[in-house]
């Protein structure tokens, strides 16, 4: 590196950010205690659903049978067990009886229904197990999910447990959902409180000072907590899923954590060479906190795109991931510089590792700390290299070999099996999907509008019965000129059969309007729904990536390059995740039921993420190739260079970024565990194997086209780009020979190795 003598004045930004380092850190503290009051509570408003389309016909019928037939869609389920004795059982009988008329007095509760009822007004029902032995009592609580809630913490404790001859466990949707979001509190608690010490460990390691291993870990809670007051801003304009604070914990430590490597390496580097604060923060903010902005932005677009998506849940995660990013960016390139200038050559303080590295200079300390002196990188460089075709076709098969499973893909909702298999609901509903004919509370409701005759409405029920996935149908249910009519499948509540089902009635001809809704209706919407707008999201990450990372290099082939390779590197996620999780490998060890399919949303959630994240890792990486390649013009040793630089710091970060995802991944909901451990798998392989092997191997094999651009984009670049050297804007010379002679290449290709 370049010795600093007489260092360039500062610019606006840092004199922006320095001229008055403790009062921005005051107004941090302030700004921060005010985040901590406006998003304490922010859990208890966020909700637990979101997979539906607001727009679909599920959704439409949905909220009309709520409004036309309250009754129609129960959302709670009373299980009743007799032990040995029959439901049938006089005694029984009276207290289910009793039971009932209880829960029809509750405030909120509606279109309260049971067995006994269905058996003494001569009506079958599904409403009895198989045995005997057990039956339902089925309710609906109204209003939003908070009231929801809040009623069922009101009537439960009454409901549950033994009530003379019967035990009574409570299930049902409404019940599902709120034991999901308890649990996912707690969860979300215990990672926390599993992360931040394990990633204060590391950063320890990693800088060697615990000083500088505090600065990121700082920056990573102050982002969280601006995140949470943003949701719950958001919460009182619109619907945010619960699911969200996990993504907020994750991304804040994470992201805070990458830039905030970059910038304390940087500037501690630039304080090794001699440099006072003021003008190590200056070519700080130069070079790697341009970077780090262009990277924030990279992975702002991959998580805007799931704006596109009509499903609250994939919106909620857009809204987090977007504020805890660019929180993350701010916080690195305003508070921390901040802080560094306070600080100065005592962020090379309490240096816990002198214990067992002793002698250490603090220029050695200030130099190398978090990557080392790169001369493993800079090794396996040029292995790679020099059998880059081995590596490249190694490295692809690989890789597209994990993805292979995904192919086998099947997607479905989420339900109560989300939950450890101790929880009440998923016990409860567990006993009905094992033990009562015709899936009771997964059948389907069609709604019929318009005005129609006796004869028109049994005539419309008789071809629906004769669909070869119908086991029955029940109704209709009429008042006025709107109807309904409850169709139970033969089979699994959301199994192909019953979203053939869905599309076969929707099919069926009517003499008046229908609308289908139930569990696969709106399975079957939501599939068409992300189906419909996926292709637009992919465009939409695809070209704004690709001009991003052309600003950054000033090439055509290299974005091109970072969006096939980062989607490469999303394979062994996506494979393990059908693998794991569909097909249920691993679940006794990891401690989960499979319902042998996928939830439709999380795959699109876990590519913006885990892309995100990618090309996170790959503009650290081609920013110093560039910034390498611009000072010398020797492609092979820019490569070299750059991979020694970064290698060891994109890796810390890496499995920093890992150990956060895995602690959310200790949780005990599904689909959580699986974002969690699906996203730290996707990480740690884009870290260690693409950046590692198939970049370099690929950038050798393009050798110097790797930099070319037609002379227009060229001038767009000169004017535009953005780059982290020196200078501002690259200035490439991609279509000229080499700006350095034979001799110059030899000298930077021997300091790649040095």
């Amino acid at each position: 590196m370049t010795e600093v003598n007489s260092p360039p004045r500062p610019g606006g930004w840092t004199r922006f950010v320095t001229a008055r380092p403790g009062l921005s850190l005051l107004a941090a503290l302030v700004l921060t205690v005010l985040a901590v009051l406006a998003g304490s509570g922010v859990a208890e408003r966020l909700g637990s659903g979101g997979w539906e389309d607001p727009a679909a016909q599920s959704t439409y019928a949905t909220k009309a049978l709520e409004r036309e037939f309250p009754g129609s869609q129960p959302n709670l389920l009373l299980l009743l067990d007799a032990g040995d004795a029959s439901v049938d059982d006089p005694a029984v009988t009276a207290e289910a009886n009793r039971l009932t008329a209880r829960l029809a007095a509750e405030k909120g509760v509606v279109g309260v229904g049971s067995y006994w009822q269905a058996k003494a007004s001569g009506t079958s029902s599904s409403l009895r197990a198989k045995d005997g032995h057990e039956a339902l009592i089925a309710a609906r609580i109204t209003g939003d999910e908070k009231t929801m809630g809040e009623t069922l913490d009101r009537i439960a404790p009454a409901l549950r447990g033994t009530h003379g001859p019967v035990e009574v466990s409570i299930g049902g949707g409404v019940a599902v959902r709120h034991e999901m979001q308890t649990v996912i509190q707690e969860d979300l608690t215990r990672a926390e409180v599993i992360a931040l010490p394990i990633t204060l460990v590391l950063l320890v390691m990693v800088f060697g000072s615990a000083v500088a291993a505090l600065l990121p870990l700082g920056i990573g809670i102050v982002a969280i907590l601006g995140t949470n007051a943003v949701l719950s801003g958001l919460t009182r304009f619109t619907d945010v899923s619960i699911f969200a604070m996990n993504l907020t914990t994750a991304l804040g430590l994470g992201l805070a954590i990458d830039y905030a490597l970059f910038i304390v390496r940087r500037f501690r580097e630039e304080l090794a060479t001699g440099a006072d604060p003021a003008a190590a923060i200056g070519t700080t903010l130069r070079t790697a906190g341009r970077t780090v902005l262009f990277s924030a932005l990279t992975v702002a677009v991959s998580l805007a795109a799931m704006l596109l998506f009509p499903q609250y849940f994939l919106r909620s995660f857009a809204y987090a991931g977007m504020a805890v990013v660019l929180l993350a960016a701010a916080a690195a390139l305003i508070l921390l510089p901040a802080a560094l200038i306070l600080l100065g050559e005592r962020v090379n303080s309490l240096d816990l590792r002198r214990l067992l590295r002793r002698g250490r200079t603090a220029a050695a300390r200030g130099g190398e700390g978090a990557e080392g002196d790169g001369r493993l990188w800079g090794r396996t460089a040029d292995l790679v290299m020099r059998r880059a075709p081995f590596f490249a076709l190694a490295t692809t098969a690989v890789l597209v070999l994990l993805g292979v499973p995904f192919l086998g893909v099947k997607f479905g909702t989420a339900d109560d099996r989300q939950l450890p298999s101790s929880a009440e609901s998923h016990v409860v509903q567990q006993h009905i999907r094992d033990g009562f004919p015709g899936s009771p509370g997964g059948g389907l409701e069609v709604l019929a509008e318009g005005r129609a005759t006796p004869a028109q409405y049994t005539a419309y029920k008789e071809r629906v019965a004769a669909l070869p996935e119908v086991a029955r149908v029940d109704g209709p249910l009429v008042k006025g000129d709107t109807a309904y009519f409850t169709v139970l499948p033969k089979g699994e509540a959301v199994d192909e059969e019953a979203q053939r089902l869905v599309r076969d009635l929707r099919a069926t001809a009517a003499p008046f309007g229908t609308k289908v809704t139930g569990t696969a209706a709106v399975l079957v919407d939501s599939k068409h729904a992300i189906g419909a707008r996926l292709p637009w999201a992919a465009a939409f990450i695809a070209v704004v990536t690709l001009l991003l990372v052309f600003l950054l290099t000033g090439s055509v082939l290299i974005p091109l390059q970072a969006v096939l390779l980062n989607a490469l590197s999303l394979t062994a996620m996506f494979g393990a995740v059908v693998w794991v999780f569909q097909d249920g490998h691993l679940s006794g060890l990891l401690g989960f039921t499979s319902p042998g399919s996928i939830e439709t949303t999380l795959p699109v959630l876990m590519f913006c993420v885990a892309f995100g994240l990618s090309m996170d890792y790959g503009v650290f990486l081609l920013s110093r190739i560039k910034e390498e390649y611009d000072r010398t013009g020797d492609h092979a040793g820019a490569v070299a260079l750059g991979l020694r630089r970064t290698g060891g710091l994109i890796t810390a970060a890496a499995v920093i970024l890992a150990v956060v995802m895995v602690a959310i991944g200790t949780s005990r909901v599904t689909n959580t565990k699986m974002l969690g451990l699906g996203i730290a798998l996707a990480v740690l392989m884009d870290a260690m194997v693409v950046r590692s092997l198939l970049v370099p191997a690929v950038m050798r094999l393009t050798g110097r086209a790797t930099w070319w651009a037609p002379a227009p984009l060229r001038a767009f670049h000169r004017r535009f780009g953005l780059s982290e050297g020196e200078g501002g804007a690259a200035r490439p010379a991609p279509d000229a020979e080499a700006p350095s002679g034979p001799a110059g290449r030899e000298r930077d290709t021997a300091d790649a190795h040095h």
